[in-house]
């Protein structure tokens, strides 16, 4: 009697791909391991000094998740890289969600995220990838173009056995333990950092000259994990311990100033390593070089905001990017926070406002005292004054996805970049989704969807016809 082995859950899986990717990080850039002790440092404190914060977390279910938030970045050179990585994000449950173009910021890539789409799997496993694609229209010489073509035409980055297993999941449904086990061992390889350039120095110098990033997309065997990212509860105490433990941070952090309530996305970095690669001269001998690419980096997450709040907060950013004529840098960096602190004064900092002036996404719970009366009471009620009566209450939905100021802001000061560059060509979603082979999901629709869920549970807990804003 043939017996079918059960096959493992995609959240189990990206759960311990996330693991067996922070190991293989933390071996290959040491200070990796230190900023996972210093962000777990703070975020202990944190949540110790604010009991409110604690009540946060534990609401939302957060707090589980917290010790193994990550999120990392990859960049590919072409089409079928991207559409292969699609492919294998999905064994993992993860889908491609946003679309960001940096080449208006000097950054000639365009960019998805691969997350979990649902708040339970979310909750299981918040891992996220950020993933570029290398416009190789934007590189002016076209014969340098045509050659980074051709160098990336030749390699493959992914294993034999990877490509089998995703397959496998395509075809049968899933993937047994032992084939899951397997699978993370062979995608590993994918992201695993190269020593070895696949290029001599003199071609690597002038993709190097073209752009930082390029060279280090088209220049080595594959596309190597850049930076891991853990989550932390107070970026403005890490920003401040980082060089107490020999960590250079960035100037300024990336995203809206401090506030009570945070919004978004806030992140800062150490400075990319300068690390050790040999390169094949044009004679065959091995020269031993430099390549920078690969560092830290720590995020603060707050509120995911609806379509209004993304515009206030658009508005309020360029306002201080104007005000302050110049980019941030370490001689403007206070005046610049200054600016910023007093323009997003302009953007409420109480969830009550924010969610009576429809900024933020929220989730909805019943309280205690919801459960314990009346139905009769509450029907009649509408949502707003079943909060005021203490029958519901909310907390802010944390925002899953990034921001392209900021990752364009990170990607720039970590690949030492002193001037701002800029790429003609227009924003092009349609040909990325053309690459990627699907269409990116609309993140604010997905916040949308995960705050009606919690509508129509509260009020199914409650007893209630269906609740609305």
């Amino acid at each position: 009697m043939i017996t079918h082995q059960p096959f493992v859950h995609p959240d189990e899986i990206r759960t311990h791909f996330s693991k067996a990717m922070s190991d293989m990080y933390r071996a290959e850039v040491p200070l990796y391991g230190t900023l996972l002790q210093l962000v777990d440092a703070i975020n202990t404190q944190a949540i110790q000094q604010s009991p409110q914060l604690n009540h946060h977390l534990q609401q939302t279910g957060e707090i589980d998740r917290l010790s193994m938030e990550r999120h990392g970045a990859i960049r590919v050179g072409t089409a079928a890289e991207l559409a292969t990585l699609r492919r294998l994000f999905a064994v993992m449950g993860m889908f491609p969600v946003g679309y960001y173009d940096l080449a208006p910021a000097g950054v000639p890539v365009h960019s998805t995220a691969f997350r979990a789409v649902h708040e339970a799997s979310l909750q299981t496993s918040p891992f996220r990838i950020f993933t570029s694609l290398l416009r190789l229209e934007l590189i002016e010489q076209l014969q340098l173009r045509q050659l980074a073509a051709d160098i990336l035409a030749k390699r493959t980055i992914f294993t034999p056995r990877a490509i089998e297993l995703i397959m496998q999941h395509e075809t049968a449904g899933g993937l047994t333990h032992h084939e899951a086990d397997d699978f993370i061992t062979q995608s590993l390889e994918t992201f695993r950092w190269h020593n070895q350039a696949t290029v001599s120095a003199s071609v690597y110098q002038q993709l190097h000259d073209q752009h930082r990033l390029i060279a280090d997309v088209v220049a080595f065997k594959g596309p190597h994990i850049n930076h891991l990212t853990p989550r932390t509860l107070d970026i403005d105490a890490a920003q401040v311990a980082m060089p107490k433990h020999d960590i250079s941070p960035k100037a300024v952090i990336e995203g809206p100033p401090p506030r009570h309530c945070p919004i978004l996305l806030r992140q800062t970095s150490f400075k990319a390593l300068e690390e050790k690669v040999a390169f094949i001269s044009d004679h065959g001998q091995i020269i031993q070089g430099h390549h920078t690419a690969r560092f830290g980096e720590i995020e603060q997450r707050g509120a995911a905001l609806t379509a209004k709040g993304r515009d206030l907060y658009d508005r309020l950013l360029q306002a201080s990017q104007d005000q302050l004529q110049v980019p941030a840098n370490e001689k403007n960096a206070a005046h610049y926070m200054e600016i910023l602190s007093q323009t997003f004064s302009q953007f409420p900092d109480d969830y009550s406002v924010m969610r009576s002036e429809q900024l933020a996404f929220f989730r909805y719970f019943p309280t205690k005292k919801g459960l314990s009366a009346e139905t009769e009471l509450m029907q009649e009620m509408t949502l707003d004054e079943l909060i005021c009566s203490g029958f519901i209450q909310f907390e802010p939905l944390v925002y899953e996805d990034f921001l392209p100021v900021s990752a364009a802001g990170i990607f720039q000061s970590n690949l030492g970049d002193k001037g701002q560059s800029h790429f003609s060509g227009q924003s092009s979603k349609q040909a990325f989704q053309r690459d990627l082979g699907v269409m990116v999901i609309d993140e604010l629709q997905l916040y949308a969807e995960t705050q009606q869920r919690s509508l129509i549970t509260t009020a199914a807990a409650l007893k209630l016809a269906p609740l609305s804003l």
